[in-house]
Formats: C-alpha cells, structure tokens, sequence
C-alpha cells in the first residue's frame, strides 16, 4: 500500500473514531435531564428519593434546588433546564410571553398550602387592615397572585400596602428581624410564620372566591416530544407516589423514612412534614384528565391569572387560549400502558 492510500486509510479510520465517539456522547446527552424543584412538600419528593425513574429509563437526572417558580422558569427559558416545578402565575407569565412550554401534571391543588399570615401585635385582623403595613411575597408567585386579587376584591388600594419582593429564606429571615408585618407564602416558611401569628386568607378560601392557583410540573415542549418514553415512565412515577402517600401516610411518623425523605429535599423539619401535607389535595391520573385540571380547568385559571398579570404589568399580552400550554398526552398514555 502506498503512502497516499494509508493516509487515506487512516483518515477515514480516524474519522470514524470521531464520529462514533461524537454519536456515543451525544446519545449520552440525550439521556440526561435536568429538573428544577423547589421546597413545596409533595409526593414527587420520594420520586427523587427513589431514584425509580433513572432505573427505568437509564437517564440521568440532575435534581436542582430553585427557591421560587420565577427562577424556575428563567432557568427553563435560559435552555439549562428541560423540566421543573413551578405555581400557576409564573407558568401563566411564561407561556404569555410565548415560552415553548407544556404543563403535563398537576402536583398539587395548592388548597390551604398558601395563606396569609399577620404578625401578632401588627393589628392585621383582615385584608382591609393591610393599608400602610409592610407584607412580602415572592413576586410573581401564587401566593403574589392572590395576595393581589384578594385584596381587590376586598376593595383594598394595593398603593397604600407596602407589598415587598422576597423569596422565602428572605421572607424568613425578615420575619424574624421584625422587619415585616404579614407575608403570604409557602412552606417550609409558612410553618416558622404561623410560629408568632395568625392566618387572614389561605389560597384555598381566594381560591374559592376566584382566584384559584395550582402547582404544577412543566416541561420544554420540543423536549418532551423527544423524549416520550422518559415523559411517560416519569408520569407512572408521580402516580405510583401519590398512590403511596394516600394508601399509607396515616401511618406515617417523623421517622418514617418517607417523611425523612420529604424532609431531606425540601430541608424541612421532619415534624412539619405530615401537617403541610395534608393542606394540599393531589389530584390522581384520572382527575388530572378531568376538566378540573388538565382537561380544561388549568388553562382556564392561567387566562384569569394571565389577566392579573397585565394588569400589574408583569406581562405585555394575554393570550386569547392558554390551553396549548397544557398538555394531556403524557397521562394519557401512562394510563394506556
């Protein structure tokens, strides 16, 4: 063989060890996802716990802690994060501003999770007496949401509350300088609150009145079409969770290692985990396709949140249907399969 010919020969050889190299990292990549949580106490916590869906699917799955679904989101838009939990009002500000994303479960009816809480001696017995006083919340959140709407509805001027942007360790460490005088939030936060004060309005009474909200788990639309079979084995998962945590939670106990696990991912203390979770209502596979949830009601509250939204000027447009940013097809075939 000449010279030419075993250049040619080692080229190609050379290139093919490229391009199979190049392949096997790819398809590396491609079985890989990141997941944006927060600290909200549901049953996806033993999902990640676990590890069930990494064994079904061979992915790997990056688990990474956001405070708020206002981060979240950003992540998502920003190309870092495929997937991620998130409440209805930054998932509303998302898809109005056209982000290519699909809520496909519903994580939790956010009930009473969510509520208002005045610090004892601040004289804030009901949303009128919020005038004047210092109340924080992370902005754009659920709880931002009703706080906003209820405060409406109670013919409060929002320019006479000193409606204050923090997330929840800010929130946290406010309220224990003294520095605010009612927050609307969340736990593991909500617990430490309600510690030195009492509730006005929880997300399940604003709810009730009109301004509904909801957690849900939300996904890059192009990515999950991608990857269905991932998409499908993680919706099996969520359901087998929820299942688990209805059949047996009454015997659950603080060192239960269920609760240690919801404890673990969301650094909540292991006494408070029981009592949070029974604020919530997690809808199962069949309610999730009803038209409660994704069969129409989600897409229905995100118009209403979406119209709170421009009115604070959080968002330039609504759209005329949100229902494209919900998506039924993951649930359907789980439940097929």
């Amino acid at each position: 063989m000449n010279r030419s010919k075993r250049l040619t020969l080692q080229s190609a050889v050379t290139l093919a060890a490229v391009m199979l190299c190049g392949s096997a990292f790819a398809q590396a990549k491609a079985k890989e996802v990141t997941f944006a949580h927060q600290d909200m106490l549901v049953p996806l916590r033993l999902v990640m716990e676990s590890g069930e869906v990494e064994k079904a699917t061979g992915y790997k799955i990056n688990w990474r802690m956001f405070s708020g679904g206002g981060d979240v989101i950003r992540a998502m838009a920003s190309g870092d994060v495929q997937m991620g939990e998130t409440g209805s009002s930054p998932l509303t500000a998302a898809a109005s501003q056209g982000q290519d994303i699909q809520l496909f479960w519903v994580s939790a009816d956010i009930a009473d999770a969510e509520a208002l809480v005045a610090r004892n001696g601040s004289n804030i017995n009901s949303m009128k007496d919020l005038a004047g006083k210092k109340v924080a919340t992370p902005f754009v959140s659920t709880a931002h949401y009703q706080l906003m709407a209820a405060m409406k509805m109670d013919g409060v001027d929002a320019r006479s509350v000193n409606v204050m942007n923090m997330r929840p360790p800010e929130i946290a460490a406010a309220w224990e300088r003294g520095d605010i005088d009612a927050t609307f939030i969340w736990d593991p936060v909500l617990s430490k609150v309600k510690t030195n004060g009492k509730s006005i309005a929880t997300s399940g009474s604003i709810g009730k009145r009109g301004a509904p909200t909801f957690e849900g788990i939300v996904v890059n639309a192009k990515w999950a079409a991608a990857n269905e079979p991932f998409m499908i084995a993680f919706v099996k998962a969520l359901d087998r969770a929820n299942a688990e945590y209805k059949a047996s939670a009454q015997g659950w106990t603080a060192d239960s290692p269920q609760v240690k696990a919801m404890a673990k991912w969301t650094k909540a203390d292991p006494k408070d985990v029981l009592p949070v979770m029974r604020l919530y209502s997690f809808p199962t596979m069949a309610e999730q396709l009803s038209p409660t949830w994704l069969g129409g009601g989600a897409a229905k509250a995100m118009s209403g949140t979406a119209a709170f939204l421009k009115e604070q000027g959080r968002v330039q447009e609504v759209k005329p249907d949100y229902s494209a940013f919900v998506t039924t097809t993951y649930v359907t075939k789980a439940m097929a399969k």
